[in-house]
């Protein structure tokens, strides 16, 4: 069975920062495209940020120079360091991991994960 396990979430005020991590355990990890969704509530989930198992990576521009993703294939972590903080950058954080063909184009919408994590709260305050 696979899992991914999110850590790091928590409160911190604007133009702070924080790192969420996520551990994925039960399937090999250096296949999977990673990536971090974003969801509020009555809203729908957000792709924030992306690494391909070719590490080459993707990012929404709300948080590009910010934001940076980064894996560990040996630790099978992913995390996401998040820097100058908005208050729009609050919401409930998921890890997501899914494997797709060489040739195609890396996923951004949350409907092409098939792993998901339970999701991590995080709020910036003003």
């Amino acid at each position: 069975q696979v899992q991914l396990v999110e850590s790091g979430g928590g409160l911190v005020q604007a133009g702070g920062s924080l790192k969420l991590s996520c551990a994925v355990s039960g399937r090999t990890f250096s296949p999977l495209d990673m990536a971090w969704f974003r969801q509020n509530p009555g809203k729908e989930r957000e792709f924030v940020a992306g690494i391909a198992w070719t590490y080459s990576t993707n990012y929404t521009d709300s948080v590009k120079g910010r934001f940076t993703i980064s894996r560990d294939n040996a630790k099978r972590t992913v995390d996401l360091k998040r820097n100058s903080l908005k208050t729009e950058d609050t919401g409930v954080y998921y890890c997501a991991g899914t494997t797709r063909p060489v040739s195609s184009q890396f996923v951004v919408v949350d409907d092409g994960y098939r792993y998901w994590g339970q999701g991590t709260q995080v709020t910036v305050s003003s």
